[in-house]
């Protein structure tokens, strides 16, 4: 077994028989009232990116410490159930993700060290009566009727619900900090960060509307744990007629010795353009030998016809279908469907029945093309 999936294991562990569950459910001292503002300690926890998908982007929590009553917790909103339902609920755009507090805060960390990611702590500069009232801010979240909410990736996720609750703690400055425009847009970011999967960014890419390509904020940015991290190190608040530091300073708990998401988003235009100009040759190419007679032609000619209608139409299809029937709002009206949809899924069957000598299915096809054909040409004037 590897070593991360036996830490991983172990953790588990840990935190299931470390103490009795009473122990565990017992409230925060600063949710009992027995906390002093001056007490406490409040982090900002910035984990780096992962090895697998969900963790592409990186992760964020809130650390509260009582150094007095030696209690820590970490608030986590990352929190979602791998149950036999999450794929019909995350295909539907309706995944509910919650907060959860653990006192296990040191082998949280050695966790996502165990995964290879960096873990980077904030110590937020905040007089006693800010400290406190975050901390009960927290500790109301995850009060059973308030603790769920409706994930949304770039909207309402495991970075943005922090902020927000930091935001509060300073009246409003780390937004105002964040008012200025980002560096790029949200569809750069995302490119940024799949950079680790080229086939996955260039699906990702396709499946998202111009929802995603509009000018935004450095508060919008802030989606992303790693520009909350930077965003926070670059706010000051007003207090006492002061203006203060948001961050008081920087520890680094582990360096995983990963090269971060690169600063520009990589560029594929050069590559897809030569990939599907290589696609469009050799489909040439097979036709013309088809029309020779050449059998192989034929069969050739109708396999990479049937592949490209997968290849295409499979991603066409569930665009369609993201938009009529999901709550994927960064999927609507998605302008790709004049390229690719399920009449571009019609070409796999029809090129495996070319390929094993049907005229019928031949003929189907130039059809196909064509009104493909009419419908890209389509989309490029509307643009």
């Amino acid at each position: 077994m590897p070593s991360r999936a036996v830490f991983r294991l172990l953790v588990a562990a840990a935190i299931a028989f470390a103490v009795p569950a009473s122990a565990l459910a017992q409230p925060a001292p600063w949710a009992r009232g027995q906390s002093r503002g001056e007490d406490l300690e409040i982090y900002l926890v910035t984990f780096g990116p992962g090895p697998e998908v969900v963790s592409w982007f990186g992760h964020t929590a809130l650390v509260v410490e009582d150094r007095r009553m030696g209690e820590r917790r970490l608030f986590n909103y990352g929190m979602f159930s791998f149950d036999s339902k999450i794929l019909g609920r995350y295909a539907l755009g309706r995944l509910e993700f919650w907060v959860e507090a653990t006192p296990y805060v040191a082998e949280t960390y050695r966790l996502y060290a165990a995964e290879g990611r960096d873990v980077r702590l904030q110590r937020l500069n905040l007089s006693a009566e800010r400290k406190l009232a975050l901390a009960k801010a927290l500790s109301e979240n995850i009060l059973p009727q308030n603790r769920y909410y409706l994930y949304h990736h770039y909207y309402d996720n495991c970075s943005t619900r922090p902020r927000d609750l930091l935001d509060s703690a300073v009246d409003g400055a780390l937004r105002r900090a964040g008012a200025g425009p980002g560096r790029m847009t949200l569809r750069d970011h995302t490119r940024r960060h799949t950079h680790v999967s080229p086939p996955m960014s260039v699906l990702l890419d396709f499946l998202m509307n111009d929802e995603i390509d509009k000018p935004i904020t450095a508060w919008d940015e802030a989606f992303l744990p790693a520009e909350l991290e930077a965003l926070a190190d670059k706010a000051t608040y007003s207090e006492g007629g002061q203006q203060l530091r948001m961050v008081a300073e920087r520890r680094l708990v582990f360096d995983a010795g990963e090269a971060p998401p690169p600063i520009e988003p990589p560029a594929y235009g050069g590559w897809l353009l030569a990939l599907g100009a290589a696609v469009g040759g050799s489909a040439l190419l097979l036709g013309r030998w088809y029309r020779a007679g050449s059998w192989v032609g034929r069969a050739l000619l109708g396999v990479e016809t049937a592949v490209v209608g997968l290849v295409l139409g499979l991603p066409g299809t569930a665009l369609l279908l993201m938009w009529l029937f999901t709550e994927h709002t960064v999927a609507h009206r998605n302008e790709n469907l004049f390229f690719a949809n399920p009449l571009t899924l019609a070409a796999f069957p029809l090129g495996l029945m070319m390929a094993f000598g049907s005229e019928r299915a031949r003929r189907a096809l130039r059809a196909v093309w064509l009104l493909l054909s009419a419908s890209a040409l389509l989309g490029l004037a509307l643009k």
